[in-house]
């Protein structure tokens, strides 16, 4: 794609012209309400320094984020002028009007260049592989592991390892290789081997067992014909699922329950040698008040790969302009601010996670934390969960009966061929088998 770069004392001029239309007004950014969005706040100061105009995060408690944002839109509400949502979001508020299509300012004011491809596609791009944008990246995220450096790098605990399974102990590299460690420190009642995702709420267990699907060689079907039969319940997926589900045989005891923030408690509580979690969220392993105990024992790795590719869960957000907004104009002007370099630099300091292909490969951002290297390790390997107008429905099917394999109430071929059966009725309902 094409891209048109102002020079600086222009980009300022235009800002400064912004300030006189919009002198007095506040632009408002709605996004949840977590650490990121604290440290937005705190970059945006210097949005106001440059232009004169206020930004006010506006956090939404997770629970009621998606529910509110929905409401307003549904009565055109321009309370908000920027909405940070998840990129499942781009497919329905894109098709209901609610995103404004930004594909030819991108086109003439962003360096599409400058930013990493997976965030692109993943958190503006509608339909995938259209060059249609409706957002641009802002908060980055995957999945990724913490681990106890102090039970990896015990001598007893290595010879004890390598004794019982023939090779080194070091962190996973494959998920053969995270299914023995995870196995090899399990010591109940007061030790377990992993923490992982198998809630049913909202993406939980989606989010945790998808990369291992794709890893295996499953997925969840054509995304050209959207046929699902012999995809999603393949003989690829369901060895995946098996091998998710004995997991949980290495997990605490309320491990059914386990997504982002449970994962957490049980490694900061000393409960399981390693956890999976989004990189957003692993200051907290590194934060002596939360985590006194084990804050300078935590070591980092990427997600493993399979037998048959390598693939991660991306997390994070998209950062579009709502339709009802009557500060489109300040709102562009913001986000091609914070997309500038300078600016995603001081991003990353304050602790976001960037998609600035420089910034991210930096020796500033790499070293910027204990888990940076991790997460900038993880970016060839992202992959998104359908981002269509019926993700909704299409995610409740997963959530429902790949949860119920975990707690035993359902083999795994039958919820995989449940899912097949209601995945193709949704999109045979939705009209996508009749184009």
């Amino acid at each position: 794609m094409r891209s048109r770069l102002w020079l600086p004392a222009v980009f300022f001029l235009v800002l400064g012209l912004c300030v006189v239309e919009t002198k007095g007004e506040t632009l408002r950014v709605a996004w949840a309400e977590w650490l990121p969005a604290d440290y937005l706040q705190e970059l945006s100061k210097g949005f106001t320094e440059e232009t004169g105009i206020d930004v006010d995060i506006v956090q939404i408690p997770w629970p009621s984020f998606q529910n509110k944002i929905d409401l307003g839109f549904v009565g055109k509400s321009d309370s908000y002028d920027i909405v940070i949502g998840d990129s499942q979001w781009l497919g329905s508020n894109s098709v209901g009007g609610h995103y404004v299509k930004l594909t030819d300012w991108i086109d003439k004011n962003i360096d599409v260049d400058s930013i990493y491809g997976p965030a692109m596609t993943a958190f503006a791009e509608y339909p995938k592989g259209s060059k249609e944008y409706w957002a641009l990246p802002a908060e980055v995220d995957a999945n990724g592991y913490v681990y106890r450096k102090d039970l990896f790098e015990n001598p007893r605990e290595k010879q004890a390892f390598k004794d019982k399974y023939g090779y080194e102990l070091n962190v996973p590299k494959t998920y053969q290789q995270l299914r023995d460690v995870a196995e090899f420190f399990t010591r109940p009642p007061d030790l377990y081997g992993i923490a992982t995702y198998f809630s049913k709420e909202y993406d939980g267990i989606t989010m945790g067992f998808q990369q291992v699907m794709w890893s295996f060689g499953g997925s969840y079907g054509d995304p050209e014909t959207y046929k699902v039969e012999g995809y999603i319940n393949s003989d690829d997926s369901l060895k995946a699922l098996e091998y998710y589900k004995e997991l949980i045989n290495f997990s605490p005891p309320d491990a059914p329950n386990y997504y982002w923030q449970e994962t957490l408690d049980a490694y900061k509580a000393g409960k399981v040698a390693m956890a999976m979690n989004y990189f957003a969220f692993l200051p907290g392993a590194v934060d002596p008040k939360q985590n006194p105990k084990y804050h300078d024992k935590s070591g980092f790795f990427i997600a493993p790969k399979g037998p048959k590719g390598h693939y991660i869960s991306i997390g994070g957000q998209g950062m579009s302009i709502s339709s009802y907004s009557k500060r489109q104009q300040v709102a562009k002007d913001y986000m091609k601010w914070f997309i500038q370099k300078p600016v995603q630099e001081k991003w990353a300091k304050l602790g976001g996670f960037t998609p600035h292909k420089e910034v991210l490969q930096s020796d500033a951002f790499l070293n910027a934390t204990p888990f940076n290297k991790a997460f900038a390790a993880s970016f060839p390997y992202l992959r998104d969960f359908w981002a269509i107008p019926e993700y909704a429905e299409l995610l409740a099917a997963c959530q429902t009966n790949w949860n119920a394999v975990v707690v035993g109430s359902k083999s795994a071929k039958d919820a995989l061929d449940t899912i097949a059966n209601k995945h193709e009725e949704i999109f045979e309902d939705a009209g996508y088998y009749d184009k």
